[in-house]
């Protein structure tokens, strides 16, 4: 059973390394996008480096890296006669929930850091959306409006991607064990969620920084900063 482990985080970690933001900016003539803007090759800097539509089709892309792991576990842990689901218990074999959580590790981890591009990727937080979801989405799908809240108030995506991996782990402790999931072992899924958490918040640890000394770039700029910036380069134009 343990090649059925092996095989499918090494699977997971060769999908979540397929980049869709360093392709679509060498497709449409940018170069490498990571020497763009922040130098991440995820969403944000896709939409302030390609636009719009791009950074919405690397959103999915990255979502779906994690849906299409956990889908191929499922078919390997299958093969070796892994039940799915015991009929008597209603929960899952220890190494089929090992398996998959196995296997959304391995795509967030090959987001982050793929074989392909020199090992320097995104910093993982749609691909551990589209895990979170497909394992335990009640949590998932809080955790989401939860973000969107603060990065809709803040305009800063940074800060409701860091705040909700924080709050991440914390719901899976706290409440985790109210829903019916692939994670009845929990403690497996406890640390499954504090492992992806403490990652996030360690790529994110520049973007930190700029929070707390308020330096920190917004996705779009109110009328009065527009006009202060305005202002402010008008001034340096006359000197």
């Amino acid at each position: 059973m343990i090649w059925q482990l092996i095989v499918i985080m090494m699977l997971g970690y060769l999908i979540g390394s397929i980049n869709l933001s360093i392709i679509l900016a060498k497709l449409m003539g940018k170069g490498d996008i990571r020497n763009y803007g922040s130098g991440n090759a995820g969403t944000t800097n896709t939409l302030r480096v390609l636009g719009k539509g791009p950074a919405i089709l690397v959103l999915l892309f990255d979502v779906c890296k994690a849906v299409l792991a956990i889908w191929v576990a499922r078919g390997v842990l299958t093969i070796g006669g892994v039940p799915e689901l015991d009929t008597i218990t209603k929960s899952y074999s220890f190494h089929y929930e090992l398996g998959i959580l196995l296997s959304a590790f391995g795509a967030i981890l090959g987001h982050n850091f793929p074989i392909y591009y020199g090992f320097k990727g995104g910093k993982g937080i749609a691909t551990s959306l589209g895990a979170i979801l497909m394992i335990e989405w009640p949590i998932g799908l809080t955790c989401l409006i939860f973000a969107l809240v603060l990065i809709i108030a803040s305009r800063m995506v940074s800060l409701g991607s860091v705040c909700a991996a924080f709050l991440y782990p914390v719901l899976v402790i706290t409440i985790g064990h109210i829903f019916g999931t692939e994670t009845s072992n929990r403690i497996a899924y406890i640390i499954f969620a504090i492992l992806i958490a403490s990652l996030a918040i360690f790529r994110h640890r520049a973007n930190i920084k700029r929070l707390l000394s308020g330096t920190e770039n917004k996705l779009w700029k109110t009328k009065k900063e527009k006009e202060l910036e305005k202002k402010n380069e008008d001034q340096t134009q006359e000197k």
